[in-house]
């Protein structure tokens, strides 16, 4: 059995993708090949993990992976008898009809329902109105493995961490002295800016955490988000609080680096859903975005969304220009949430 996987492009959307690549290698067994097709950066993502046999890259304009044409190539010399559609793209559809995959399952969107032998329609709220459910994604993904057989699997994310990204993270604490005790901040928001939270927000959470709390805290970053942690520890002020701005960055030293922590505070992005796959507790920042497309039961996790009437308007840029989704999330309110999430660990410290 061959099996192509169309994964999702964004970091989060991967990650809430990892129990439907779990559930179709326990399926169809060691014996398939499970090929998984998808953009930078998720072979770095998906790291230490076994359940694709390999990953194709693919990118339109051929920058950093195949070509459509190529592709539909090597799909075509492949011979898959399955391609599983995570995206939603008209363009994936396409590709896994002209790559020549005898089944093709995915949903139903974007006029690419005839290319699909196995179409899956969105949630709705009934069959007469036309405005999508708002759905856990972790459910939405695991859909996909339900219609080619699997049986039920649990809805817990995964990911791994090698030895190599543990030696980078090893080498970070030693050149911060980093102790033990660390809290990170993840302060990324790649779908806009009304994702993110205040960085004087973020800077007097970080102050107050190793004032009050004897904790070290690590600000994670991406190359876009460097000058932003940078001015988060600038601004806090405080010899413990410290950020990833000055090091070579990767999905793998962040990953390794939220596997040492305690607790994560964090945006809606990508390292939210990281931290939860490595079983760190967190404490999530929501404001555009409705806090149940990432909902997972198996999360240690606190949601803060305030109760407005704009929340959840899943906007780039606030629509109102006040963004008071965020803005008006004290850092108070969420160095309680914090706490708690910690309670836990100082109490078993101190036994």
């Amino acid at each position: 059995m061959k099996v192509a996987v169309f994964l999702p492009n964004l970091i989060g959307d991967m990650v809430m993708a990892t129990p439907t690549l779990r559930a179709l290698r326990k399926f169809f067994g060691p014996a398939a090949q499970l090929s998984g097709i998808a953009r930078r950066p998720v072979p770095d993502l998906l790291a230490g993990t076994n359940w694709l046999d390999e990953i194709i890259l693919y990118d339109a304009k051929g920058k950093s992976g195949l070509t459509s044409w190529q592709l539909i190539r090597r799909m075509r010399d492949e011979d898959f008898d399955l391609a599983l559609l995570c995206t939603n793209s008209l363009r994936t559809g396409l590709l896994a009809w002209a790559g020549g995959a005898r089944q093709r399952v995915g949903y139903a969107c974007y006029g690419r329902g005839p290319l699909l032998t196995r179409r899956l329609e969105y949630p709705r709220h009934s069959q007469a109105q036309a405005r999508v459910v708002a759905y856990p994604m972790v459910d939405y993904y695991l859909q996909l493995a339900y219609a080619v057989g699997c049986p039920q699997e649990t809805r817990r994310l995964e990911l791994a961490v090698t030895d190599s990204e543990q030696q980078q993270a090893h080498q970070v604490w030693q050149q911060l002295g980093l102790r033990s005790q660390v809290s990170v901040f993840n302060c990324s928001g790649g779908y806009g800016a009304a994702k993110l939270w205040p960085t004087e927000h973020f800077a007097q959470l970080a102050r107050r955490t190793a004032q009050e709390l004897d904790q070290d805290v690590l600000v994670l970053c991406g190359p876009s988000e460097k000058q932003t942690a940078s001015e988060i520890v600038q601004q806090a002020a405080h010899p413990r609080v410290f950020s990833l701005a000055e090091f070579p960055l990767s999905l793998g030293l962040s990953k390794a680096c939220i596997q040492r922590s305690q607790v994560m505070v964090t945006t809606d992005s990508g390292p939210r859903h990281m931290a939860i796959a490595l079983g760190v507790p967190v404490v999530s920042l929501f404001g555009p975005t409705p806090a149940i497309w990432g909902e997972n039961p198996t999360a240690r996790e606190t949601q803060l969304q305030l109760p407005l009437a704009c929340s959840g308007c899943h906007r780039r840029e606030c629509p109102l220009g006040h963004h008071r989704c965020m803005t008006d999330l004290t850092p108070d309110v969420v160095f309680q949430a914090m706490l708690a999430r910690l309670q836990p660990q100082r109490k078993a410290l101190a036994a």
